[in-house]
Protein backbone atom coordinates (compact mmCIF):
# COMPACT_ATOMS: atom_id res chain seq x y z
CA UNK A 1 0.00 0.00 0.00
CA UNK A 2 2.93 2.42 0.65
CA UNK A 3 3.63 1.83 -3.28
CA UNK A 4 0.53 3.75 -4.23
CA UNK A 5 0.35 6.41 -1.75
CA UNK A 6 4.15 6.71 -2.98
CA UNK A 7 3.01 6.79 -6.53
CA UNK A 8 -0.13 9.51 -6.00
CA UNK A 9 2.26 11.60 -3.90
CA UNK A 10 3.42 13.26 -7.00
CA UNK A 11 1.16 15.98 -8.98
CA UNK A 12 2.33 14.86 -12.38
CA UNK A 13 1.38 11.06 -11.52
CA UNK A 14 -2.01 12.44 -10.22
CA UNK A 15 -3.19 14.11 -13.03
CA UNK A 16 -2.10 10.97 -15.34
CA UNK A 17 -4.38 8.96 -13.29
CA UNK A 18 -6.86 11.71 -13.64
CA UNK A 19 -6.19 11.22 -17.72
CA UNK A 20 -6.85 7.71 -17.06
CA UNK A 21 -10.13 7.78 -15.46
CA UNK A 22 -11.28 9.98 -18.30
CA UNK A 23 -10.16 8.18 -20.98
CA UNK A 24 -8.17 4.89 -20.35
CA UNK A 25 -6.25 2.86 -22.60
CA UNK A 26 -4.12 5.67 -24.09
CA UNK A 27 -0.69 5.66 -25.36
CA UNK A 28 2.06 7.65 -24.18
CA UNK A 29 1.77 10.09 -27.44
CA UNK A 30 -1.96 10.93 -26.10
CA UNK A 31 -1.12 11.22 -23.04
CA UNK A 32 1.12 13.78 -22.75
CA UNK A 33 -0.75 15.65 -25.05
CA UNK A 34 -3.70 15.81 -22.68
CA UNK A 35 -1.29 16.84 -19.95
CA UNK A 36 0.01 19.05 -22.16
CA UNK A 37 -3.34 20.90 -23.19
CA UNK A 38 -5.74 20.56 -19.61
CA UNK A 39 -2.91 20.30 -17.20
CA UNK A 40 -0.33 22.83 -18.54
CA UNK A 41 2.24 19.76 -17.18
CA UNK A 42 5.37 19.93 -20.28
CA UNK A 43 7.38 17.50 -18.74
CA UNK A 44 9.46 14.95 -21.91
CA UNK A 45 7.65 11.99 -23.06
CA UNK A 46 10.86 10.18 -20.96
CA UNK A 47 9.98 12.29 -17.71
CA UNK A 48 5.79 11.02 -18.47
CA UNK A 49 7.22 7.27 -19.11
CA UNK A 50 9.10 7.24 -15.90
CA UNK A 51 5.89 8.44 -14.12
CA UNK A 52 3.85 5.69 -15.99
CA UNK A 53 6.54 3.18 -15.27
CA UNK A 54 6.02 3.75 -11.02
CA UNK A 55 2.23 3.48 -11.36
CA UNK A 56 2.81 0.47 -13.36
CA UNK A 57 4.81 -1.15 -10.22
CA UNK A 58 2.46 0.59 -7.66
CA UNK A 59 -0.46 -1.80 -9.29
CA UNK A 60 -2.24 1.55 -10.59
CA UNK A 61 -1.34 1.32 -14.08
CA UNK A 62 -1.47 -2.10 -16.58
CA UNK A 63 0.02 -1.70 -19.86
CA UNK A 64 -1.01 -3.53 -22.74
CA UNK A 65 0.88 -4.15 -25.86
CA UNK A 66 -0.58 -3.78 -29.24
CA UNK A 67 2.18 -3.80 -31.99
CA UNK A 68 4.68 -0.89 -31.37
CA UNK A 69 1.72 0.81 -29.28
CA UNK A 70 1.91 0.54 -25.76
CA UNK A 71 -1.84 1.32 -24.40
CA UNK A 72 -1.94 2.58 -20.86
CA UNK A 73 -5.08 1.16 -18.34
CA UNK A 74 -6.27 2.46 -15.16
CA UNK A 75 -6.02 -0.19 -12.55
CA UNK A 76 -8.15 0.99 -9.60
CA UNK A 77 -8.01 -2.19 -7.53
CA UNK A 78 -5.28 -1.04 -5.16
CA UNK A 79 -7.14 2.41 -4.74
CA UNK A 80 -10.12 -0.41 -3.56
CA UNK A 81 -7.98 -1.52 -0.68
CA UNK A 82 -7.16 1.94 0.50
CA UNK A 83 -11.18 2.89 0.64
CA UNK A 84 -11.66 -0.43 2.46
CA UNK A 85 -9.38 -0.10 4.82
CA UNK A 86 -10.14 3.22 5.87
CA UNK A 87 -13.88 3.99 4.95
CA UNK A 88 -15.26 0.69 4.94
CA UNK A 89 -18.21 0.57 8.22
CA UNK A 90 -16.07 -1.64 10.98
CA UNK A 91 -17.78 -3.51 13.65
CA UNK A 92 -17.48 -2.36 17.20
CA UNK A 93 -14.93 -4.36 19.27
CA UNK A 94 -16.49 -4.75 22.36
Amino acid sequence: MSDVFKALADPTRRAIVDELTDRDGQTLFELCGRLTMKHQINSSRQAISQHLELLESAGLVVVRREGRYKFHHLDTGPLRDIVERWLSPRTKET
